[in-house]
């Protein structure tokens, strides 16, 4: 795992935390982390954290996410191993997503970051807002 220690610099910190991983490694931690940091990913993933939900149970938790990007996402997200996809065979028919036990590991990992987004949320907001007012750029 890639991590450095904080409190005192040294050369390989100069290089980067992952300076010595080899590039196939490096390759395979950039497309996860484009991935899972994406900007629908992780909100889908927290989503299902409670169970199994319908397409359009989905859409309506998610502010802003278009159909065509839910339907993009969940399909990455398949083809990863993170979703289930379930097709019942009823009249209507009915589709279900759930996470994988897989998807339940990041989101073990990744739930103290998006609880960390949502606490600082307001704090960043007020620093963009102050950083924008003082270069004269308007909005974020």
């Amino acid at each position: 795992m890639c991590s450095v220690d904080t409190a005192r610099p040294t050369d390989d910190r100069l290089l980067g935390p992952c300076s010595y991983l080899p590039t196939e490694h490096a390759d395979t931690v950039r497309k996860v982390l484009d991935r899972v940091g994406d900007k629908w990913t992780m909100l889908v993933v927290v989503t299902l954290r409670d169970g199994p939900r319908r397409y359009t149970d989905l859409q309506r938790a998610i502010p802003g996410i278009s159909q065509r990007m839910l339907t993009l996402t969940l399909r990455r997200l398949h083809e990863d191993g993170l979703v289930t996809r379930t097709a019942h065979a009823e009249v209507p028919p009915r589709v279900e997503y759930a996470l994988t036990p897989l998807s339940r590991g990041l989101l073990e990992i990744v739930a103290p970051l998006v609880d960390w987004a949502l606490e600082h949320h307001d704090e960043i907001s007020a620093n963009q807002d102050r950083t924008n007012a003082a270069s004269g750029a308007g909005g974020r």
